[in-house]
């Protein structure tokens, strides 16, 4: 890029302040350039992003995870379909796996939704995880903030879907769907019980393969040994659903809105949102810690030569680090 087209793209730059009646208004532009300089991390953008969460809290949120090949962004195509038909303003954050050697992302969701997207005006953003494990992007609440106050609602947060260990989307969430799918090897091997558990509603894709029917037998199963959410009055259903034929996308979308329904009458939603406004920060105190850190490159690598010298051990370097007493120690 030139220096003269530098020029022209700072002159154009709209402080992210006066973005804000555009994103309250649901203006797609402005929502794309917020949700992409809350990504960045631009400083410049802290101010309107606090007034934003001001006018959130009113959407939706639902996760959607499962193990990889289970058809989560296909899953998600039918339900953006499913919701707008009955009049929703659909909000999609799909995550997708950074490389742990380019920083890269293929971020092949949205290409898999875009159909639907188009056909019903719903909003879907890919997102990078950017080295951020538990199944989410840092920004992806922040990105949520931003539909929410744009008057999106529900909002899916599909997330990558790696593992048993990646089910941060439980505190992001108002329901959680677990999607899994048949004929991947020993069923109850593919959906332990770290899944298993956050679950508020199981489905069960590609229904029409042979191997669906043992699959949802092995979920309801293990439900019954009560390896799943309790003390909460709701029940997780299990759904066999097949997002390419149609059959019970319109089910699912009715259970989660009755989860939503029960979320609201039972007291749960405020227990929730707490938990959720928790877990965001120490989130951030983290991302800050860290930050603090890596400002601190010369003093880390000393502590870093200590420890390997054996001078230090890394509880010590730790607490030093941190300014803490040197005899403290992290348990």
């Amino acid at each position: 890029m030139s220096a003269s087209s530098r020029q022209a793209k700072r002159a154009a730059y709209i402080p992210s302040i006066e973005l804000l009646p555009d994103v309250l208004a649901g203006g797609i532009l402005a929502i794309a350039r917020m949700i992409s300089r809350a990504e960045a991390g631009y400083a410049e953008a802290s101010e309107a992003l606090a007034e934003i969460y001001k006018h959130s809290g009113k959407a939706h949120i639902v996760g959607i995870t499962g193990v990889p090949g289970a058809g989560k962004s296909t899953l998600v195509s039918a339900l953006i379909k499913a919701f707008a038909s009955d009049g929703y303003k659909v909000g999609v954050i799909a995550v997708d796996p950074s490389s742990p050697f380019s920083g890269g992302a293929i971020l092949g969701d949205r290409v898999r939704m875009s159909d639907a997207a188009q056909s019903c005006q719903a909003f879907v953003r890919s997102m990078a995880t950017r080295g951020h494990l538990g199944g989410l992007a840092r920004s992806t609440l922040q990105a949520v903030d931003i539909l929410d106050a744009a008057g999106y609602s529900p909002i899916i947060i599909e997330t990558v879907g790696v593992g048993q260990d990646e089910v941060e989307v439980v505190t992001a969430a108002h329901t959680i769907v677990v999607l899994s799918a048949p004929g991947l090897g020993d069923d109850i091997q593919a959906i332990k019980a770290g899944i298993l558990e956050i679950a508020d509603i199981h489905a069960v894709s590609k229904c029409d393969k042979p191997e669906a029917p043992a699959t949802v037998s092995a979920l309801k199963g293990m439900m019954a040994l009560g390896t799943a959410k309790t003390g909460t009055g709701w029940n997780p259903p299990v759904l066999p659903v097949s997002a390419v034929s149609g059959e019970s996308i319109g089910e699912l979308k009715d259970a989660i809105g009755r989860h939503w329904a029960h979320l609201r009458e039972s007291g749960e939603l405020a227990q929730r949102q707490r938990g959720m406004s928790r877990t965001r920060i120490l989130g951030t105190a983290r991302h800050l810690f860290q930050l603090k850190f890596n400002e601190q490159t010369d003093d880390l690598e000393n502590h870093i030569q200590a420890v390997v010298n054996r001078d230090m051990d890394p509880s010590v370097a730790a607490c030093r680090l941190l300014g803490w007493d040197n005899e403290a120690r992290v348990e």
